[in-house]
């Protein structure tokens, strides 16, 4: 197979004028997406108040099993806009319910690459970062095709992402800024927490309970408060940079099926891109 260096920058500004010409706003679709996702966590929160799946009532498993299968249903309905938008077609709000019609395949293939990429991880880190980037393109290969079985979205990813997965891990790395800047309230309660439970430990807490109350203090907010302050926070910055980074990951897609002649056929052969051309004629990829 043959493969191709993508251009990362032009990729990037070819997606940004792709997105502003978008007839669906991609910032009001990120908004209702990471809204919605906020308002399952919050009810996942009510239902099992932080608890272990195992230690929750019927009420509270009943939740994380919908909140999970919501969250699946959400995230192939945002990438199925975005791929939308790619093709310069409409997609309405809608769309992020669109997921519905085959959900058990979304689980069950994020099931399969946890088992993989768990195991894989078992050996060393560094197999289990690399099994990971090996699966990446999976569930873009259901998505398209929702006809085609795991193992096959499985293996054709695998297929795909040969000669890439060192692309794909430069791509993640320009976003890093941005995702740890969308996970500033989190990482200011990890290093709180931590303050406190040193100190508890050093000043000789020893009892569970003590220590217990004592972070609960510190952290001010109950949890769901916590949770509510980290969402809007981590909302507000994802509407600048994640329907680029999906659409921008989308077309490492595009050019991975292309130069791999793997899943060609299932992909819309209208989509500009898939000969390599950005909007307006550029070269993007």
């Amino acid at each position: 197979m043959m493969v191709e260096w993508i251009d990362r920058k032009q990729l990037k500004a070819d997606v940004k004028t792709l997105l502003a010409d978008a007839q669906v706003s991609p910032k009001a679709m990120t908004a209702l997406y990471l809204a919605l996702l906020l308002v399952i966590s919050l009810v996942d929160e009510w239902a099992g108040g932080g608890q272990a799946v195992t230690d929750r009532n019927l009420l509270g498993i009943f939740v994380y099993v919908l909140a999970a299968l919501l969250n699946a249903i959400l995230s192939a309905g945002f990438v199925l806009y975005c791929m939308a938008v790619r093709r310069g077609e409409r997609a309405e709000y809608l769309t992020l319910f669109d997921g519905f019609s085959f959900v058990g395949k979304i689980i069950g293939l994020e099931i399969v690459t946890a088992i993989f990429v768990s195991l894989w991880s078992m050996l060393f880190v560094i197999p289990g970062i690399i099994a990971s980037y090996r699966y990446r393109f999976a569930l873009y290969n259901l998505y398209e095709n929702p006809g085609i079985g795991v193992m096959e979205a499985l293996a054709m990813s695998k297929r795909q992402t040969v000669g890439y997965k060192g692309q794909l891990f430069t791509l993640d790395l320009s976003y890093l800024g941005w995702s740890l800047l969308a996970s500033v309230p989190a990482i200011l309660q990890i290093g709180l927490l931590y303050q406190v439970v040193f100190q508890s430990l050093y000043s000789g807490f020893t009892d569970p309970a003590m220590l217990l109350q004592e972070v609960e203090s510190a952290l001010l907010l109950p949890p769901w408060g916590r949770l509510v302050i980290s969402g809007l926070w981590s909302l507000a910055v994802s509407l600048f940079y994640v329907p680029n980074y999906q659409c921008v990951e989308l077309g490492y897609f595009e050019t991975a099926k292309r130069t791999s002649g793997v899943g060609e056929d299932a992909a819309s052969q209208q989509d500009p891109w898939s000969s390599g051309m950005g909007p307006d004629g550029l070269g993007g990829l």
